[in-house]
């Protein structure tokens, strides 16, 4: 059994590969005696390990060692799953398991931050996509691989975790305290923010596109089909996840067309996956929002709606994990994490190391205002107007026209808000009711 995943992983490696193509059977017969001679040499240095290393040594933990090391050696995001390991991954994808709830990568021998998960203890610690983790209770991580520093994460539910990063923007390293806690991952939360349904899709699992679909029809009803401004995607810190996840998402907003292609070694296992009719959305405006701790299955969304034109994509680059990993059990009940394939939007483009652009670059900031700009803002707001003015004409509305007025005036003291909140967001339902004005006029 196999089964395809963007893990939640990523990095980037660079180097040069000169290789020399031998031909006819002499040389066949070299290369193969050269693997024998190496597969000899393995087992003599593993039987000489084992009988003469300084203390007693696991053999079963030495050979996957070995073997972990070779996936490894090959990219960040091959690897050996260990029995364990393989079951709690299974169990991720499911969309509850225990622990701190955060995506991580290796990165020039620390642990990198990919992204911290909605509502985890992670997250509600002040985790940040980019942070390096540099020690664990004390315990420097250099030397671990990836997988036995995502296992010394792991502990009891209610153990707290000193978790010591270092954050871009901070001089000294900062100390984070995590409790570890049940991890239920809600892949989907939707909302409105006046008439703009808002689709917060977290991890892609086994439940994303179930929890889209009715995120979409839960906002239908509260505020009415016909009534919905447009929406938007926000996908930003969402790390990845299943495959045919990603594909599903991103035909929901589609209504024909490729969303995404595999190429891997063997031409003949390349896949084209397409869209087919019909879209939730009923072909309203979208706007994605997109960051650097967007990566895998994210940007797959956000690359297919892109090319497509059917979304404006705005916030900042994003990962940039082009890669495909198929996961193969192996006997033992332990399983191999592969990496088999690249995969490219619809416009061929391959985002590995690169990430998606947005259309429109909006980083995220708090804008803090300075005395003297909160007060010029506070003056303009009592500013007088021909409202104030003695003797001035009354404007003879309707009752439904003054009400009309105030929504639109409520909405606009929210984003107004919102901007010093979250200014990605803000752009995001600016731009959506700017294009329903010109919807509106044509």
């Amino acid at each position: 059994m196999k089964y395809t995943i963007f893990a939640a992983l990523g990095g980037a490696a660079m180097g040069v590969l000169a290789a020399t193509q031998l031909s006819g059977p002499a040389s066949a017969q070299q290369n193969e005696r050269s693997t024998y001679e190496y597969l000899d040499l393995f087992g003599d240095i593993f039987e000489r390990v084992r009988s003469q290393y300084v203390e007693e040594v696991d053999e079963a933990e030495l050979i996957e060692s070995a073997i972990n090391g070779m996936l490894t050696s090959l990219d960040p995001h091959s690897s050996y799953l260990a029995p364990k390991n393989f079951e709690d991954m299974r169990v991720q994808t499911k969309g509850e398991f225990g622990g701190l709830g955060i995506e991580v990568t290796m990165e020039d021998g620390f642990v990198k931050v990919v992204a911290p998960i909605d509502d985890t203890p992670a997250a509600n610690a002040g985790m940040q996509a980019g942070d390096f983790i540099t020690h664990l209770d004390g315990e420097s991580v250099l030397g671990l691989t990836l997988s036995d520093a995502v296992e010394r994460m792991r502990g009891k539910v209610g153990e707290e975790l000193i978790i010591t990063v270092v954050r871009e923007g901070e001089e000294e390293p900062v100390d984070v305290t995590i409790v570890r806690d049940v991890i239920k991952i809600r892949a989907v939360r939707a909302r409105l923010e006046g008439d703009i349904g808002v689709l917060r899709v977290t991890t892609f699992n086994e439940q994303t596109y179930d929890n889209l679909k009715l995120g979409i029809e839960k906002v239908k009803e509260d505020i009415g089909e016909r009534e919905i401004t447009g929406y938007v995607i926000d996908l930003r810190n969402n790390p990845g996840g299943l495959l045919n996840q990603a594909i599903a998402v991103s035909d929901a907003f589609l209504e024909k067309g490729e969303i995404v292609s595999t190429r891997g070694r063997d031409p003949q296992d390349s896949e084209r996956h397409n869209a087919e009719p019909g879209d939730l959305t009923d072909g309203k405006p979208l706007v994605v929002l997109i960051n650097q701790g967007s990566a895998s299955a994210s940007e797959i969304v956000a690359g297919a709606l892109q090319d497509h034109r059917r979304a404006i994509i705005i916030g900042a680059k994003s990962f940039g994990k082009g890669s495909v990993q198929t996961i193969m059990p192996l006997s033992g009940q332990g399983a191999m994490r592969l990496t088999t394939a690249r995969y490219y939007t619809p416009s061929g483009r391959s985002i590995q190391a690169l990430g998606i652009e947005p259309d429109i670059l909006v980083e995220r900031r708090r804008i803090e205002l300075s005395e003297e700009q909160q007060e010029a803002e506070d003056n303009a707001r009592r500013r007088r107007s021909e409202a104030d003015l003695r003797g001035s004409l009354e404007n003879v509305l309707s009752e439904e026209e003054i009400e009309l007025l105030k929504d639109e005036r409520e909405r606009h003291e929210a984003t107004a808000k919102l901007r010093g909140e979250d200014l990605q967001l803000a752009y995001a339902l600016d731009m959506l009711t700017g294009l329903s004005v010109i919807s509106a006029n044509k």
